[in-house]
């Protein structure tokens, strides 16, 4: 193994991964080093590709999908158990691990197993799992290395009743009832997912909303869909304590509530994995989450020959813009020409109901004084909609009454993930209202609820009225 390296990446996740590959595909050398015992990063094992396995599976067994016609008592698995979920979940594991080892190997990506810590800003240390070390040094080198749940003293971490985000994945029962705190992306998501398995849930957030980055009217209608299926939100509420007992887990909130669970889910944050690279040998320094400060554009770090990319960095922290800021800084970092990203990127969050988002929301619009009129489309509205017996879901777009530009498109239902590409498309081709009014979407689809929400808003556009 060679000792020296065009570009050194730590981190195998989708930053460190597209980066490493973009390099060699630049005839660079480039070495990737992994702590885990297997490729792929957080991503891979204990976040995006897991959680949504798990989403599928569930969906899959209670039979959550067929629901709509046959009732909310129906299910395909009367009993399903721990090792029903971990099933399909290890599967798919092992295929994206090989899929990755197979990419690396195609592009001659030299990878290495073991903890990175730097002891020069152009070297570092690798040790292995048996102990031993190496000394690796790099011209340029990327941070990838993600986050791990935040897991602050007072909660009482046991990994049997009180869990993290990450051991949540290995639990060997169904919890009977499930307490949720944080209500950000991965606390929606989970408590959503065991509540499509009919387990109570109760979810907890210190501030007043969730999910501030989505549309407003778009979680009223979120809101209005878990509160309906029994959930309970106990947004506003801080977390005084959390106790252990013989019976489960009980959860003291600021004003004297008590929440009781089988099991506590702490889902209220993450932080940068940044603590073992010793930092401050290369001259960085990481934020109060360990978190690292780069140039929004170059991903650089303070320090010119490092570049950071991922969640390490923060906001928005998906797998996709992951993907785009690895692959940008391995162009800029070996002087590579870079198309400047488009200005608009989709947000997905695989809660039960999917929610998906691109562009700008009702609120950032009145913020910008920019005149708009909204279209709204409901799936039940579609005949797709009445054949996958939705009776919930819906579609919000934007549109500036001056231009008819497109602003924005907000999802909240079934494959809504999949259905905001269309409107990513249009949105960054600068397309107008009349692009979803004049042309011919298939037909039965849930994309035709693109024509029904344009034609919702052209009716109440001023010079139509």
């Amino acid at each position: 193994m060679k000792q020296h390296y065009d570009l050194i990446v730590i981190g195998s996740g989708p930053a460190g991964r597209r980066a490493a590959i973009q390099a060699a595909k630049f005839g660079a050398d480039a070495l990737v080093v992994e702590k885990g015992r297997r490729v792929g990063g957080v991503s891979v094992h204990t976040g995006t590709i897991p959680s949504k396995t798990l989403r599928e599976t569930v969906l899959n067994l209670s039979g959550w999908r067929e629901r709509g016609f046959y009732g909310r008592a129906y299910r395909v698995k009367e009993e399903i158990s721990a090792t029903d979920l971990r099933h399909r979940l290890l599967k798919t594991l092992d295929h994206e691990v090989d899929v990755l080892e197979h990419q690396f190997a195609r592009n001659k990506v030299t990878t290495i197993p073991g903890h990175a810590k730097f002891i020069e800003p152009h070297k570092i240390e690798v040790q292995g799992e048996d102990g031993e070390t190496h000394i690796f040094s790099g011209d340029r080198f990327l941070l990838a290395v993600g986050t791990r749940p935040f897991r602050p003293d007072t909660i009482p971490f046991d990994g049997v009743s009180v869990l993290d985000s990450d051991e949540i994945l290995e639990v060997d029962r169904v919890p009977r009832s499930l307490t949720v705190i944080g209500a950000g992306v991965i606390g929606v998501e989970y408590a959503t997912i065991f509540s499509a398995l009919d387990v109570p849930v109760t979810l907890i957030e210190g501030r007043d909303t969730m999910l501030d980055f989505v549309d407003r009217e778009l979680i009223e209608d979120f809101t209005h869909q878990l509160r309906d299926r029994g959930m309970v939100l106990r947004l506003g509420c801080s977390i005084e304590s959390v106790a252990v007992s013989g019976s489960g887990v009980v959860a003291h909130l600021k004003g004297g509530r008590v929440v009781k669970s089988d099991m506590l889910l702490f889902a209220a944050g993450r932080e940068g994995a940044t603590d073992s690279l010793n930092l401050a040998a290369a001259g960085l320094t990481a934020d109060s989450r360990k978190r690292l400060k780069v140039d929004p554009i170059t991903f650089q770090t303070e320090v010119a020959h490092i570049y950071a990319a991922g969640d390490v960095i923060g906001f928005p922290s998906l797998a996709s813009t992951s993907m785009e800021q690895g692959r940008i800084a391995a162009c800029h970092a070996l002087g590579k020409p870079m198309q400047d990203p488009p200005d608009y990127f989709p947000y997905g969050i695989y809660a039960v109901p999917e929610i998906s988002t691109v562009g700008m929301t009702e609120e950032e619009v009145q913020e910008r004084k920019i005149p708009y009129e909204c279209g709204i489309a409901r799936f039940r509205e579609t005949s797709r909609g009445h054949i996958m017996g939705l009776d919930a879901g819906m579609m919000k777009m934007i549109f500036s009454i001056k231009t008819h530009r497109l602003l924005g498109v907000h999802i909240c239902g079934e494959g809504a993930t999949e259905l905001i590409h269309i409107g990513q498309a249009v949105l960054n081709l600068k397309g107008t209202l009349e692009y979803f009014v004049e042309n011919t979407f298939n037909y039965p689809t849930l994309a035709e609820a693109y024509k029904i929400a344009a034609l919702d808003a052209w009716n109440r556009m001023p010079d139509r009225v």
